[in-house]
C-alpha cells in the first residue's frame, strides 16, 4: 500500500517508520529537514520537503498513486486542508487528519473526512481512569489475628469495677485501646500532611 504522511513531527515519523516496517510504501513530508532525524536510520521510505498543502509537494511525495493520506502536524488547519486537497483533488481512498480541537469534528466529518483528536481520547480515557478509582470504596482492614485473640482472651474478673451488671466484659480491652492510639496517631500524621501543602 503506498501511504503519504504530511508531518514528520512523534506522531508521523512513529507512524511512518510502523507503516514501513510492515512492507508500505511511504513518503513522509514536512517543512522543516531536521524533523526527518526521527525516523530511524534502517526507514526506507521517502522523505520529501515541503509543505503539505502544496499541490506539487504532494505530487512529488506520489500523491496520485496513494491508497491512503494521513495529515499530522500540529496544525488543524493546515491537516484539514491537506486532507481535503488529497481527497477532493488526487480522489485517495483513504484520507485521515490529527486534529485538536474537538469542536471542529462534527464539521470535518460532514465533509466527509476521518479525524484522530488527542485531545477528546486522552481526556476520556484520563476520566474513565479517575471514574475507576474514585468509584472503587477502600475495603475495611480486619484486625491482625493476634488482636482479634487477645481481645477474646483477655478475662475480666467478676467483681472487677469494669465488669457490667451482668459480669460481661466492657467493650474496650487492651488491645481496642492500642488500636486507638495507633488511629489516633494516624490522623495526626495526615493532618500533619496537609499543613504542608497549605498555600
Amino acid at each position: 500500500m503506498k501511504v503519504v504522511i504530511l508531518g514528520s513531527g512523534r506522531v508521523g515519523a512513529r507512524l511512518a517508520t510502523m507503516m514501513d516496517r510492515n512492507g508500505h510504501d511511504v513518503s513522509i513530508i514536512d517543512s522543516n529537514p531536521d524533523s526527518f532525524r526521527r525516523l530511524p536510520e534502517s526507514f526506507q521510505g521517502e522523505t520529501v520537503l515541503g509543505t503539505g498543502i502544496d499541490v506539487d509537494v504532494l505530487k512529488s511525495a506520489g500523491i496520485e498513486r496513494a491508497d491512503a493520506f494521513a495529515a499530522v502536524t500540529n496544525g488543524d488547519n493546515t491537516n484539514i486542508m491537506a486532507t481535503q486537497i488529497a481527497k477532493e483533488i488526487f480522489g485517495v481512498p483513504k484520507v485521515l487528519a490529527r486534529i485538536y480541537d474537538p469542536g471542529r469534528e462534527g464539521l470535518y466529518h460532514d465533509l466527509g473526512l476521518e479525524t484522530v483528536c488527542p485531545t477528546t481520547l486522552i481526556s476520556t480515557k484520563v476520566y474513565d481512569i479517575l471514574s475507576q478509582e474514585g468509584a472503587s470504596a477502600p475495603a475495611e482492614t480486619p484486625a491482625p489475628v493476634g488482636v482479634q485473640a487477645a481481645a477474646q482472651a483477655t478475662p475480666v474478673p467478676s467483681g472487677s469495677s469494669q465488669a457490667g451488671t451482668n459480669g460481661a466484659a466492657p467493650p474496650a480491652t487492651a488491645a481496642t485501646e492500642n488500636s486507638r492510639d495507633q488511629g489516633q496517631k494516624a490522623q495526626d500524621g495526615n493532618r500533619g500532611l496537609r499543613g504542608l501543602f497549605r498555600p
